[in-house]
């Protein structure tokens, strides 16, 4: 996720936050004015958001003040000029407890506020590094416009406050919400990563004037669909503006692929991921110790494999160890200009594609965008969108919000950097539980009958879907014995094999299972209901070239002695491309295409020779002397395909 949520409480957390992240996860100096600290780490000052400035006298972007954020998230929920307000009541002659109680926004809390980070995926970040002002303007103005929506829906549709009797009264914050917006530029590992804590206040005033807390759970419970709503919104904005597109990669194999730009080379990101190699190195050793550790009796104290959910607790123990100590924050200038050095020299990319990244990624947003068609189907969305969350969360059940984090990415997946209409991911949602859900809910209080948290599953049968693959059950090596003595430390590795090669069995991840749910969902209902006609058609023209990888749908180039040859008198196997220009242009009725049977049947052969010449090139690729038998042509190489996946775990843990 590229949107992280921690809680801030009043006392020690909140002079954590008022010692380091107000001044750029630096170490402000004691009785330091915080302008001046800011001043001196080289970060922008604090500004205000939210609609809900207006009622206590702040207006948006106006600089945050010590004083305000002691009041409003150190004091327990007081006013931002609780100070003022006090001086004031106590000049007209009320008590200083009066005068304590009006400076007061309801009561007290020990919870004052959420820390939201907002980051960019790391091309992003990337061009913004290495890329001039300019561009570096339109990536932070995108960034925070895209924070700022994300605020909105949070405000619309997340917030709620609760009062009376055990919270039994739930209402949204007519007036809005408050927060403070700090900016960071860099990692605890020293590299490029542009993101803003956004401080999200608790208190909010409802209906009747008076001041609630929001419910903090509801923040949680939703940052997954906000992560994807920021995702979606600042690619878009930094596509649109820039002229480039968007790529799925594989990070780890067996989880979802990211959205990346096209055209930044992945070793590129992997030079920005120094902290994530760092935990990934780490875990191997914890997952080693965890399979191989035993109780006094010698019996294993925990699994045999590694389950998902101890290989994430697992994950946060690794970051914890390999934690670095903050560095010295400096200013932003000096930051980009030993950003690029270090990467020409460290990265393994040529100098001439960092100074140049602009020009090599809308050279491959016009590749993507003159091949595939930004078509979105709300039916077979609505498909992919079920299938994908009812594999992905135990025993099928889920709620409104995993199907609209779910939709907002397919929708990310399907436009490649593209704007989408508002509201199209409700609509989605709406498909996707009218037409596939069964609402399962068993209310027993007020909040289990909000539409929010009414229950689902999908309304078809576990039978219907792939099942998942058992674990594999490791084989006995005589040369890895577990100790028999707990005190004694784990096993030793094998003679020559360094961390991160050992054999672990782990239960295998559930993505790629639910990917081949919903296509299994998808050809049921096409052969068993005629009201996926519609979808039929872009099923296998629109969807499968926008979720395909590039290199699949480049078209063969032209033979020397075939250029005189009519376009439109090609083989039998050519992909007819008339057919995607239409889709292309009329956007909504896909059955005017007229696509026979046979015409499928004939796509979806092309496309399965297609994965079989792909997968032909890759082997030549990685074995030269396989190639000589079949020479690659020239354009198959120059053709845009996504950068190879590295063995980083994602953008840096831990900032």
């Amino acid at each position: 996720m590229t949107v992280d949520i921690r809680v801030i409480r009043a006392g020690q957390m909140y002079r954590y936050y008022l010692r380091e992240t107000v001044v750029g996860d630096g170490r402000r100096p004691a009785r330091t004015p915080l302008r001046v600290a800011q001043e001196q780490a080289g970060v922008p000052v604090g500004r205000w958001m939210g609609r809900g400035l207006a009622v206590l006298g702040l207006a948006p972007g106006e600089e945050v003040t010590e004083a305000q954020l002691r009041n409003l998230f150190g004091e327990r929920g007081r006013h931002p000029y609780a100070d003022r307000i006090e001086a004031d009541r106590l000049a007209a002659g009320d008590s200083p407890k009066k005068a304590y109680r009006a400076g007061a926004l309801g009561r007290r809390v020990t919870v004052t506020g959420v820390d939201f980070v907002f980051r960019p995926q790391p091309t992003i970040y990337l061009l913004w590094a290495f890329g001039d002002e300019e561009m570096r303007r339109v990536i932070e103005a995108a960034h925070e416009r895209a924070i700022e929506r994300v605020l909105e829906w949070i405000e619309d549709e997340v917030a709620v406050i609760r009062y009376g009797k055990d919270g039994i009264y739930r209402v949204r914050p007519p007036g809005g919400l408050v927060a403070a917006r700090f900016r960071h530029y860099e990692a605890r590992s020293g590299r490029p990563l542009l993101h803003d804590h956004l401080l999200l206040s608790v208190k909010g005033q409802r209906l009747d004037g008076k001041w609630g807390s929001v419910h903090t759970t509801a923040l949680h419970e939703n940052t997954v669909a906000a992560s994807a709503l920021y995702n979606e919104l600042v690619a878009a904005e930094v596509c649109e503006a820039l002229g480039l597109a968007t790529e799925p990669r594989t990070v780890t194999l067996g989880r979802r692929p990211v959205m990346e730009i096209a055209g930044v080379p992945h070793e590129l990101i992997r030079w920005t991921s120094r902290r994530s190699d760092q935990i990934a190195a780490c875990l191997e050793e914890l997952e080693h110790e965890y399979v191989t550790a035993v109780d006094d009796d010698g019996e294993p104290r925990f699994l045999p494999v590694v389950s998902e959910r101890a290989r994430a607790k697992l994950n946060a123990i690794a970051a914890r160890k390999t934690r670095p100590p903050k560095q010295s924050a400096r200013p932003l200038a000096q930051l980009r200009e030993r950003w690029k050095a270090s990467a020409i020299l460290t990265s393994g990319v040529a100098a001439d594609v960092i100074t140049s990244l602009l020009e090599y990624a809308r050279a491959a947003a016009a590749a993507i965008r003159a091949r595939i068609a930004a078509v979105v189907d709300v039916a077979l969305a609505a498909v992919d969108v079920t299938a994908t969350v009812f594999v992905m969360n135990d025993g099928g059940r889920f709620h409104r919000r995993h199907l609209l984090a779910e939709a907002r990415r397919h929708l990310a997946l399907v436009l490649r950097g593209r704007r989408r209409e508002p509201g199209l991911d409700d609509q989605v949602v709406a498909a996707a539980i009218s037409t596939h859900c069964l609402d399962i809910s068993e209310p027993k209080t007020v909040r289990g009958r909000e539409a929010g948290y009414r229950l689902y599953t999908a309304r078809w049968a576990l039978s219907d879907l792939p099942a998942r693959r058992r674990p594999p059950t490791p084989a006995p090596d005589p040369d890895r014995h577990p100790p028999t003595d707990p005190g004694e430390p784990a096993a030793p590795r094998p003679p020559g094999q360094d961390a991160g090669e050992w054999e672990i069995p782990r239960i295998p991840l559930q993505y790629d299972r639910a990917v081949l749910a919903g296509a299994v969902v998808r050809e049921k209902l096409r052969t068993t209901t005629t009201a996926a006609v519609r979808g039929r058609a872009y099923d296998v023209v629109a969807h499968q070239q926008a979720a395909m990888p590039e290199q699949l749908l480049a078209s063969p180039a032209a033979e020397p002695e075939h250029d005189d040859q009519d376009p439109g008198a090609g083989s039998p196997e050519a992909i007819d491309m008339t057919a995607l220009r239409a889709l292309r242009k009329s956007r909504t009725d896909v059955e005017a295409l007229d696509l026979t049977a046979d015409r499928l049947r004939n796509l979806q052969e092309v496309f399965a020779k297609a994965a079989d010449d792909s997968l032909a090139r890759a082997r030549r690729r990685t074995n030269p002397d396989a190639s000589t038998a079949h020479q690659v042509r020239r354009d198959d190489q120059q053709a845009h395909h996504p950068q190879d996946p590295g063995p980083h775990r994602g953008r840096e843990a831990g900032h």
